[in-house]
């Protein structure tokens, strides 16, 4: 039986392998993380989990061999989930297990358990390029940008899943609200978030709220608390990012001073090749006032104004289609446009994950990724 050295670089192999990858790095970072979230026994089971939730029989059958023992194998699944590091669903009433990314996933389920330490080995890890291209490196994002529902013109055929109120009329619950975790970790370092005071921000739907809610890890909401925490993020400036499936897990609402989605965003040269997102804002300058409201509301660096022309413009490389520059243009000149080709999101988490693997990179398309963002940026 391999010892705890190995077991750790075993299941890193195996998290590789998985849709979005989890990549070894020179550091070492990625193992200390591993380490940190299961104990030797859990990662050895882990590597029986993919990321297509299995049934509690079908996993001990596939860890038959791994010695361990069959009545300790729910256990230790409840454990891993409940400290974030796996995902529970249920399907058809049974419940299974799987693997998730490490962002969005098992980073996002240590909320209570932050340490110098950690968030350290965290900044390495995700600083790394081998980390950078995995992640960056799917044919799908894991998340997308959808409007705030008042910079959406009624002239516009909206999907349900673009449309926050629909999404969450739309689904059965249960809902649970979070604190978000990239502003919790800005408050440690001694940052205050530039657009709310607010911590609870973020919002866990249908099985991810069960799961939130069953391990304490949030609080339970109704609709209509949710509708109003919404509201509430409208009107904070917040950017609404939820998975990239039609059936929604969760809704983040992001800031551009704290959250590390928006962060990435901005430092990419071209980001708009790797968001999904189906609108875009334009500026009328005929009716623009140049007051540069708009350049403060947005939290990607998106718009600027023209001193010369005294006008307002648009960086449609950088634009992710969040409306909140619209929401508040005191003349009217900014608008939110549909992309000419719409692109509606997989299914759910399962579906979304399978179109990620079916396209996932091989050395050759990381070195092509690799040079395209190099080129990018030297332009």
């Amino acid at each position: 039986m391999d010892g705890p050295e190995h077991i750790y670089r075993k299941l890193q192999q195996h998290l590789d392998k998985q849709a979005v990858g989890y990549p070894a790095t020179r550091s070492g970072a990625e193992i200390r993380i591993l380490q940190r979230f299961f104990s030797p026994e859990e990662a050895r089971l882990a590597m029986h989990l993919t990321y297509q939730p299995d049934s509690i029989e079908h996993i001990k059958e596939s860890a038959q061999n791994s010695g361990i023992a069959p009545g300790g194998v729910e256990g230790l699944l409840d454990n891993m989930a409940g400290n974030g590091v796996i995902g529970l669903v249920e399907k058809e009433g049974t419940r299974c297990f799987c693997t998730i990314p490490f962002i969005v996933g098992m980073f996002e389920g240590q909320l209570k358990r932050l340490t110098p330490e950690f968030l350290g080995d965290v900044e390495q890890y995700t600083s790394d390029k081998a980390f950078g291209l995995a992640f960056l490196g799917t044919k799908l994002p894991q998340m997308r940008t959808i409007p705030v529902g008042e910079s959406i013109s009624v002239e516009h055929q909206v999907a349900t899943y673009d449309h926050i109120a629909d999404v969450i009329n739309g689904s059965d619950g249960p809902f649970a609200i979070i604190e978000c975790i990239c502003r919790k970790i800005a408050g440690l370092k001694g940052e205050t978030c530039k657009k709310t005071y607010r911590q609870e921000t973020c919002m866990a739907i249908g099985d991810m709220a069960k799961n939130v809610i069953q391990y304490a890890n949030g609080r339970a909401i109704g609709k209509e608390e949710a509708l109003e925490i919404a509201r509430m993020n409208e009107s904070d400036g917040l950017v609404f990012q939820p998975s990239n499936t039609q059936k929604v897990d969760f809704v983040c609402a992001c800031c551009g001073c704290c959250c590390g989605m928006l962060s990435l965003q901005k430092a990419l040269p071209r980001p708009v090749d790797f968001w999904a997102t189906n609108y875009y804002a334009s500026v009328n300058a005929g009716t623009c006032s140049g007051c540069g409201i708009c350049v403060e509301r947005c939290q990607v660096n998106a718009m600027t104004v023209d001193d010369s022309m005294g006008t307002a413009s648009v960086n449609l490389d950088r634009c992710i289609g969040c409306g909140n520059c619209v929401t508040t243009c005191p003349t009217g000149a900014m608008s939110l446009l549909k992309k000419e080709k719409e692109t509606a999101p997989p299914r759910d988490s399962e579906e979304l994950y399978d179109v990620i693997i079916a396209n996932k990179k091989g050395t050759l398309g990381k070195m092509k990724l690799a040079r395209k963002l190099l080129r990018v940026k030297n332009e």
